[in-house]
Parts: structure tokens; C-alpha cells; sequence
């Protein structure tokens, strides 16, 4: 049975914290390989979104470029509405019926899990994967479990890289070169 690893978010960029979380996670869970899944609209995020979902998947695209274990799909892109992570979880479970799949959830976003669609849902298509981005352990929450992961800390937010590009900070050895290019290109999150 083949394990594959979902990885969701908005990407806002993409960044090296996400690329180490995904890294450790395929190795501590010995993953055939891990789907990278820019959410259209995230309906935690509305307003939060500033780079278009189409730049989004290029920085993604370009992030996970040269590591044969991680891909880029843009199911979420191609589908019209909110991006709900049920709906994605049940077109993957179509789409690899005998998979095993597991989502990564950090530990702020499995606090809220009950004010997702269907959470329950959510736990049953796919074993939840909780990576502590404060160092907290996984707890159980709202009867969901998950299973914790160890995963290297890195204290990168891509609201902070947003914040540094608008103040002129450089962004360098925060975000692969290819992403930070694009964002140099696009003039994304304001002057570099």
C-alpha cells in the first residue's frame, strides 16, 4: 500500500519552514511521496490571501522543484468556491483508492478543527498528522486524534516574510531562491 502525505495551505509564499516540515514528515513516515495543495480560497483566510492562486502555484511549483519525493497539485485551483479540505481529502481518496493517506495539520490549526467542514470527515479519509509549530504536543481535540510528528523547528511565517518584503528586508535563506525570484519578478508583497 502506497503512503502519501497532503500538505495544504495557502502558500503565501511558500517557504523553507514548509519545506522542512515536509521533508521530516516523509521521512518519519516513510511517505511514497507528498502532494503540496495550494488552497483557491481558504475559508480561514479570505482576506489574508495577497499573492494571486496562480502565483501561488508558480512559487509552490518552484519551492518543491529538484525533490523527487514532494508534487504540486491544484485541485483546489481548479475547483470553484471555498477550498475545504474534505471535499480535497474525498477527491484523493477517488483518486487513490488503495493509498493510505495522511494530511499534515499543524497544532494551531487542530485547535480549531471543529469549525472545519465535516471534520470527522476529515479524520476518517485521512490519518491526521499534527506537527507542532509552538513545540506543544498533540493533543486530542474535539474527539479528533492525530498523530504527532517530530519535525525540526523553524521559526519562519509567511506573514512575517510578507511584513520583511514590504520593509525592504531582505528575504533570502528564508525562502528557496526560486520563490523569492518570483516574488522579485511579480513585485509580490511589495518592494524587495
Amino acid at each position: 500500500m502506497r503512503s502519501i502525505g497532503v500538505f495544504g495551505g495557502t502558500f503565501d509564499p511558500p517557504h523553507l519552514g514548509h519545506l522542512i516540515v515536509a521533508a521530516d514528515v516523509c521521512v518519519a513516515l516513510e511517505l511514497d511521496r507528498l502532494l503540496f495543495i495550494p488552497a483557491a480560497v481558504p475559508p480561514h483566510k479570505l482576506a489574508q490571501v495577497e499573492a494571486t492562486a496562480e502565483q501561488r502555484l508558480e512559487m509552490v511549483r518552484a519551492a518543491v522543484r529538484g525533490d523527487a519525493r514532494f508534487e504540486v497539485d491544484d485541485l483546489e485551483l481548479r475547483r470553484p468556491g471555498p477550498s475545504f479540505t474534505v471535499d480535497t481529502l474525498h477527491t484523493l481518496r477517488t483518486r487513490f483508492p488503495e493509498s493510505r493517506l495522511y494530511f499534515l495539520i499543524g497544532a494551531d490549526a487542530l485547535r480549531e478543527i471543529h469549525s472545519w467542514r465535516e471534520p470527522e470527515e476529515v479524520a476518517r479519509l485521512a490519518q491526521l498528522i499534527v506537527f507542532a509549530r509552538d513545540g506543544q504536543q498533540a493533543p486530542t481535540m474535539h474527539g479528533i486524534s492525530a498523530q504527532p510528528v517530530p519535525v525540526t523547528r523553524v521559526d519562519i511565517s509567511a506573514s512575517e516574510i510578507r511584513r520583511r518584503v514590504r520593509a525592504g528586508i531582505p528575504i533570502r535563506y528564508l525562502v528557496p531562491d526560486a520563490v523569492r525570484e518570483i516574488i522579485e519578478r511579480e513585485n509580490l508583497y511589495g518592494t524587495i
